[in-house]
């Protein structure tokens, strides 16, 4: 007979049964970085944004529950029945005692070995220095002729097209049709882009598609076609799929666009309004240019005329007249200087020979005495002997005499 204990044995609630639980489970590092394979049931998308579903396989189900934000960036359309890789970490909704994996990932059964291949391709591609930085050339601004290679029943090409026609008409463009997934589109593009660059030589050639799994983009991760774009003569741009989708052509690429319509904008960054602009800046310039031009010939032709004024003839003339007048005043004035002066002199002499004239003398009482017959000057008494006839010369006339005495 078995004796009852003594003692009451400690109970758990739920919730703390619950809690033990969820710490046992999210302290599992395997269980919180964990990919898992099933089929897809009962999905359903709530008003939040939020996905929810089951993924089950023959022998078990999870509750699966994807948050809005990482729903958001998920291109795939998921549905019933769709076998499906999910990863994420486990955790516990507590309210319901469930476990559930919490996605945050999602991808088509079968991609793993495809990013598996993707990724030794890449590593591969990029030892050869196909992706390195240098080998980028430059995308010419003003493209003449530009050439296409994708589908010519897609969307890409009529959103591609629109695009160039609204941003650059003048550029000539080139369709190289071609298949851009299956097995026959890798030997397709690489011919595609073999002709454009032999027989076209476009400035640029736009690579693109439009979205897709990785299963659709793959042909853009064939070996041949990236090496075909690393060795294309003309730059490539490529706009392959969504802006998240990246393929190997991509790397190989001198630029990578996030859609096709971006390509075409990138292969015509300055637009046929940018053009127009540009010319009518280049136009104000050679405006601004010439009426400098113009008014820096003027100035220098006022110049020029200046100098002609200032040696021409008539200047000349018109400064020799002046400078004729000029010497004519100064030769007037000398004369009349010089006349003054001569003038002065004469008049110095008539008082000097005044004051030296004979005649003056005989104004005071003196006399000259001469002989008649030859006018000579009678200066002594012996000159003239007794009886010599002479004249005697007065202030006011003159008297005949004859000598009757002398002393001498």
């Amino acid at each position: 007979m078995t004796q009852p204990s003594l003692f009451t044995t400690p109970s758990l609630t739920v919730t703390e049964i619950t809690r033990r639980v969820r710490r046992l489970l999210e302290g599992d590092a395997a269980l919180q970085d964990a990919w898992v394979k099933g089929e897809i049931s009962n999905f359903v998308r709530a008003s939040s944004g939020h996905l929810y579903f089951t993924l089950k396989d023959t022998g078990a189900a999870l509750k699966c529950v994807m948050w809005r934000t990482e729903a958001a960036r998920m291109r795939l359309p998921l549905q019933d029945g769709q076998q499906i890789e999910a990863h994420g970490k486990i955790a516990v909704y507590e309210p319901n005692g469930q476990y559930q994996l919490i996605t945050d990932i999602i991808r088509m059964a079968g991609e793993g070995a495809l990013f598996a291949e993707f990724m030794r391709l890449k590593a591969l591609l990029d030892s050869e220095g196909l992706f390195a930085t240098e080998r980028k050339r430059p995308i010419p601004q003003f493209p003449r002729k530009i050439g296409i290679i994708t589908s010519p029943t897609g969307a890409a090409i009529r959103d591609m097209l629109h695009a160039l026609a609204r941003r650059h008409p003048l550029a000539e463009v080139t369709l190289a049709p071609a298949p851009v997934q299956g097995a026959d589109a890798p030997p397709a593009l690489v011919l595609a882009l073999q002709k454009l660059n032999t027989l076209v030589k476009p400035d640029v050639i736009l690579l693109a598609r439009g979205g897709g799994s990785i299963e659709d983009l793959w042909a853009f991760n064939d070996e041949r076609v990236v090496r075909a774009v690393a060795d294309s003569a003309a730059p490539v741009i490529t706009g392959i799929g969504h802006e998240t989708d990246f393929t190997l052509a991509d790397f190989a690429a001198d630029l990578r666009a996030p859609t096709p319509t971006a390509a075409a904008e990138l292969a015509t960054r300055i637009t046929i309004d940018d053009l127009h602009n540009m010319l009518r800046g280049y136009a104000q310039r050679i405006a601004d240019a010439t009426t400098r031009r113009l008014d820096e010939e003027h100035r220098q032709l006022d110049a020029i005329r200046a100098q002609l004024r200032y040696f021409s003839p008539a200047r000349r003339v018109a400064t020799e007249r002046q400078r004729l007048d000029d010497l004519a005043r100064r030769v007037e004035k000398a004369t009349a200087q010089a006349l003054q002066l001569e003038r002065s002199k004469l008049e110095g002499a008539k008082r000097r020979l005044k004051a030296l004239d004979p005649l003056q003398v005989l104004q005071r009482g003196y006399a000259i005495v001469t002989f008649p017959g030859t006018g000579d000057v009678v200066l002594t008494a012996r000159q003239a002997a007794v009886g010599t006839n002479i004249r005697v010369k007065l202030a006011e006339g003159s008297l005949n005499a004859r000598v009757t005495e002398r002393e001498i």
